[in-house]
């Protein structure tokens, strides 16, 4: 996952939006979202190399994604899976500060990322990289490859449109949503980050839907929660850059 723009408890009817994109190698082999069979509640597309996540939801309302922080120096071999993260979170008794506190106590078992955990009450950041823990305050906010709102011309696009977006409906559509997704401009080479890739690949990796030759853009996910416990979950997934299915699901929270 390389781009979630998100509002928290910043719209009258739903506490939270999610608009986000997940980056990954074409190769990489990927189960579309579903509820797990080893895990029931829990609602998420699969990484079946390492069995991982990077955005997932519970029946009960939980939820929690992730980003990978973007430096070439980071990777190292023997550290475990971060898609793993997720799957703690969602699967076992945690309230969202206890889970990120522990995850700062054990922040260099994995290379760099970001996460963002929450129930219909509370949301927390983690970056194990800068070790920076956070409450997210209600408002609309971006994270990509760096850290929460770190103003990369993407996470700033996407904070925009949705903005533009949600302060205008009352009633929020998906699909006005994945449009916001679907921007493929490149940003100019004045605006980009310095992440230590090459010029070119930092322009690729610029927009908020990405195509490269083996990289690029396989999922986008629209994850709505209204007031009355509503959830709205559609997956798009796509291939080589094209649309290749969609997975929708609908349920209210239940009681935990």
């Amino acid at each position: 996952m390389c781009l979630i723009n998100f509002t928290w408890k910043a719209h009258e009817k739903y506490p939270l939006i999610i608009a986000a994109n997940r980056d990954e190698f074409y190769e990489r082999p990927t189960a579309p979202a579903h509820f797990w069979e080893d895990a029931p509640d829990l609602l998420a597309g699969r990484d079946l190399l390492q069995k991982g996540t990077w955005l997932g939801i519970t029946k009960q309302g939980k939820f929690v994604a992730l980003t990978n922080f973007r430096d070439p120096q980071q990777i190292a071999p023997g550290k475990a899976s971060r898609g793993t993260i997720i799957k703690q979170f969602l699967t076992e008794d945690w309230d969202p500060l206890a889970f990120v506190e522990a995850l700062q106590e054990h922040r260099d078992d994995y290379t760099g990322y970001n996460v963002i955990a929450g129930t219909l009450d509370e949301m927390y950041h983690y970056n194990n990289v800068h070790d920076e823990l956070n409450e997210v305050n209600p408002g609309i906010h971006g994270l990509s490859n760096d850290s929460l709102n770190t103003p990369w011309p993407k996470v700033v696009k996407g904070k925009q449109a949705l903005s533009a977006y949600t302060t205008q409906h009352s009633e929020i559509k998906t699909e006005a949503l994945f449009r916001i997704l679907s921007h493929t401009e490149q940003a100019p080479d004045e605006a980009l980050p310095s992440t230590g890739v090459d010029l070119n690949f930092e322009r690729q990796l610029s927009p908020l839907f990405i195509h490269t030759g083996n990289y690029g853009t396989r999922a986008s996910t629209v994850l709505l929660i209204d007031n009355q416990g509503k959830v709205t979950f559609v997956e798009r997934r796509f291939d080589q850059g094209a649309f290749a299915g969609e997975q929708s699901f609908s349920f209210e929270v239940a009681d935990n």
